[in-house]
């Protein structure tokens, strides 16, 4: 029995989660309007068979009424024309009529009472259909949400296998090997133009020395290879060289001069 036990509810457990992953959630909120407004329609005809039937009971103890009053009516005629046996017979057929009409009237009351519950359930069940088809819409607009920002998630997890990706990897790793190259010719090239500037320099050294020695043989100077650079210190202004205490002591030497 331990076994059986254990074998249906692995059995039961299997197909809930066979039903569980078939379920799509837009289709089932669907079936269960479909499936409430089927109720609805049910709940309309059920009430609508109770009022015709209060109507019906209404109609019979209308009539049943009515025609205890005619055998009351026909009694009193024949008790006036001095037939009581006709008049008693009335009266058995008034008694009738008039329990018929009371027994349809208490039917009628419980009729009512029905009625009046299956009109106020109705109503209820509008609400809730109501109130279900919003919901509905929301329940479908976040499943769909739902199901957009998983599929996102799946697009962007294979993103880094993806073959996409490794082509715009490989290209980022071209692009910086050109870099690289270029970067490197432009190096070469600079080294290039500073060894043809320093081999210009070290040629005109020789040709200065090879001037010089020239002019030394033909007995003349030797030519300067480039002017002497400007001092870098300032000229002395007239406000310095024109100090007053030495004028004045000037002017007394000449002074003491010209005494002797």
């Amino acid at each position: 029995m331990g076994l059986f036990d254990r074998v249906s509810r692995v059995v039961r457990s299997n197909l809930n989660a066979a039903v569980s992953a078939a379920e799509d959630p837009e289709k089932i909120l669907d079936q269960a309007i479909i499936d409430m407004q089927e109720d609805l329609i049910q709940m309309r005809q059920a009430v609508a068979q109770a009022i015709a039937s209060q109507k019906r009971s209404q109609q019979q103890a209308d009539k049943a009424e009515s025609a205890a009053n005619s055998w009351q009516q026909r009694a009193q005629l024949a008790l006036q024309k001095g037939n009581e046996d006709l008049a008693r017979e009335a009266l058995t057929r008034k008694k009738t009529q008039a329990e018929t009409a009371a027994a349809l009237k208490a039917q009628l009351a419980q009729q009512s009472g029905s009625v009046d519950t299956l009109k106020r359930q109705l109503i209820a069940l509008e609400g809730k259909i109501s109130e279900a088809k919003t919901k509905k819409d929301m329940l479908k607009a976040r499943a769909s949400a739902a199901k957009a920002n998983e599929q996102l998630q799946k697009s962007v997890g294979s993103l880094g296998t993806s073959s996409a990706m490794s082509a715009f990897e490989r290209m980022e790793e071209k692009v910086m090997m050109m870099e690289a190259s270029g970067q490197a010719a432009a190096e070469l090239a600079g080294a290039d133009l500073e060894s043809q500037f320093a081999q210009l320099e070290s040629g005109g050294d020789v040709d200065y020395e090879l001037e010089a020695m020239k002019a030394q043989m033909l007995g003349g100077s030797a030519p300067t290879q480039e002017a002497l650079p400007p001092s870098d210190e300032p000229a002395l202004t007239d406000a310095q060289t024109n100090d007053p205490a030495v004028d004045a002591e000037l002017e007394a030497l000449k002074t003491e001069l010209d005494s002797l």
